[in-house]
């Protein structure tokens, strides 16, 4: 497939922004944003956008910011969660991990590859776009989503369920290593919950305790682990699942726990469901001993809208020769003149919910690195930003070949 972009002109554009974007980035990392306190941070989006040139900036109800260049048929979304997770251990960071500080080629900080470095190339972008003067056959939405680090895709579901806004294309901005993604495996949360029969713990034969049917279940788990079987195509590989969090409760610390439970991680291969993986673990266990659902999440978001979903998110893929992955491969040869590594993600996405749940096929392509993704003195390559505002200026040109799929 050849593509239509000024290649020269947008390199060159990409380096000519390298300080604003890495600045960009920096000022990012200083405002922290968890998941629903993300206000600050999606107004200081809001003015950068502006300044950039986009042609029309909204926030939904749920408090995610969308912004447009160019108004043509087929609709081209770039994707980046703006929310972070928290510090964590702050003696294992070396340095302010709000600071953004820039030193070797590298910006150190907080969200720096998860995922804002995606989010300040999106805006370079904006940039580069508008001095081209795009007016092309796509309009070009740029999403700034909030609360995915707390449910991944929940923006989403909420932007086309309840925003009614449907691309016919997405590119996610999480970190690839300036890879071609086109899936992950999906995933969800299982509680398995015990009862039992409280007594002293002076005399614990006198009744039943749920700390030992949750600890026999944790076993049964480790060993379904070692069952699970990998994709048919060995693409997404094996599916897993892990207890993550376990708890008994007693009338007493000098009784037999009468409660218990099991939480578990399960990601999930092609082929496998949620009704599946329930069922999986209701025999593992044994169904008659414990209670096994799949919980919700609820939380109000910063605009004070409380939405919710229940926690399983699916699995997605598209094929390597879909169009969109066709297009992603023209434009990265037209800038690189090289062929990009196509794969997947290990972790989860906002795509479980627009190709998992929606069906709108989704890429990947992102600065950073997969591995820095909630570890301390997270650091992002600044090259890696202006590769990606490059990519990200150049697929409009690409995908226009291929038109809207409506």
């Amino acid at each position: 497939m050849e593509m239509d972009a000024p290649s020269k002109m947008i390199l060159e554009s990409a380096a000519s922004h390298r300080d604003a974007t890495t600045q960009t980035l920096a000022e990012l990392i200083r405002v922290p944003a968890f998941s629903g306190t993300e206000e600050k941070r999606i107004r200081l989006i809001e003015k950068m956008c502006r300044e950039a040139g986009a042609a029309e900036i909204e926030i939904d109800g749920l408090g995610s910011l969308r912004a447009r260049v160019g108004s043509g048929p087929t609709q081209l979304a770039f994707d980046a969660h703006i929310d972070t997770v928290e510090v964590g251990d702050r003696a294992q960071w070396s340095d302010d991990p709000f600071g953004g500080i820039v030193r070797g080629g590298t910006i150190y900080g907080r969200g720096s590859s998860d995922q804002l470095g995606g989010a300040a190339s999106m805006i370079a972008a904006i940039r580069m776009l508008t001095d081209l003067g795009y007016a092309g056959g796509c309009s070009v939405w740029f999403t700034f989503t909030v609360m995915e680090e707390d449910c991944d895709g929940l923006c989403w579901k909420y932007l086309i369920e309840e925003e009614k806004f449907v691309p016919d294309y997405v590119v996610s901005t999480e970190p690839t290593s300036l890879r071609l993604y086109r899936g992950h495996r999906g995933r969800m949360e299982i509680e398995c919950s015990f009862s039992g029969v409280s007594c002293h713990g002076s005399a614990p034969e006198r009744g039943v305790s749920a700390a030992y049917k949750a600890s026999r279940a944790a076993l049964a788990i480790e060993r379904l682990n070692g069952e699970l079987l990998p994709d048919d195509d060995k693409f997404l590989g094996m599916g897993t699942v892990t207890v993550s969090k376990m708890e008994a409760h007693g009338p007493s610390l000098c009784a037999v726990p009468d409660q218990a439970m099991l939480y578990l991680d399960r990601r999930l291969t092609w082929g496998e469901t949620k009704e599946s993986a329930v069922e999986q673990v209701k025999r593992a266990i044994g169904g008659d001993l414990a209670d096994v659902r799949v919980p919700a999440y609820r939380k109000n978001s910063w605009t004070g809208l409380t939405y919710e979903q229940e926690l399983y998110f699916p699995t997605w893929k598209i094929a390597a020769d879909h169009p969109l992955v066709s297009g992603g491969r023209a434009a990265y040869m037209g800038l690189f003149g090289s062929e990009p590594v196509v794969d997947k993600w290990t972790f989860s996405t906002n795509g479980v919910a627009i190709c998992g749940r929606h069906g709108i096929p989704v890429i990947g392509f992102g600065p950073g690195d997969e591995s820095q993704a909630h570890a301390p003195n997270e650091v992002t390559r600044i090259d890696d930003l202006v590769r990606a505002s490059a990519f990200y200026a150049a697929l409009p040109y690409a995908v226009e070949s291929i038109g809207s799929r409506r």
